[in-house]
């Protein structure tokens, strides 16, 4: 994702609060104008285990000024996966639906979604969820969740967990990890 652009010096976003709270991170402010981001492109993602994910996004909170929750506006194209099947181990997350329709696979079981459908997927347990669109509509919704500096994500359906800190990944087959002492495997 990208950053917003910042909102120009002479809009009223832009000027110093006058109420004496801090004034927000330099070239940030509280509000993100939807004509401002409309500006700039969408960014493409696909993700690096699933060939048929494609998404088109537009971040919201980085323009904001914040660092620890992301979010996003995402559009999954008719005839296309959002990520993959996974569940996060450190990371909470939450899907708002704005329109189209999708199918959302959560923790095994097929559900239709649409406009107004809210889902959220905590930690304690993970629950294994995504996202595709069957449909003729683009599938569009808001995407957010936390920013840690570290998070593990499984992927259950391909035997596969992820391991990321700051900005650097690495994958491991899941069949090759071992327990360690007295402590079982991730499974």
């Amino acid at each position: 994702m990208t950053q917003d652009d910042p909102p120009s010096a002479s809009s009223p976003s832009a000027q110093a609060p006058t109420s004496g709270a801090p004034a927000p991170p330099s070239g940030k402010a509280p509000l993100s104008r939807a004509s401002e981001r409309a500006k700039a492109a969408e960014e493409s993602f696909s993700h690096p285990l699933n060939p048929n994910s494609k998404i088109f996004a537009r971040t919201l909170s980085d323009g904001a000024g914040l660092e620890r929750i992301g979010v996003h506006l995402v559009r999954v194209p008719s005839g296309k996966e959002a990520f993959v099947y996974h569940r996060h181990r450190t990371e909470e997350e939450f899907i708002y639906v704005l329109s189209g329709r999708g199918i959302a696979d959560i923790d095994g079981k097929e559900y239709e979604v649409g406009p107004g459908d809210f889902m959220g997927f905590g930690t304690s347990p993970p629950v294994g969820h995504h996202l595709h669109n069957p449909f003729s509509e683009d599938l569009v919704y808001l995407l957010g969740g936390e920013r840690r500096p570290s998070e593990i994500a499984e992927y259950p359906k391909l035997g596969k967990l992820g391991v990321r800190v700051g900005m650097a990944v690495s994958v491991f087959e899941t069949a090759s990890a071992q327990g360690v002492g007295d402590y079982k495997k991730i499974e």
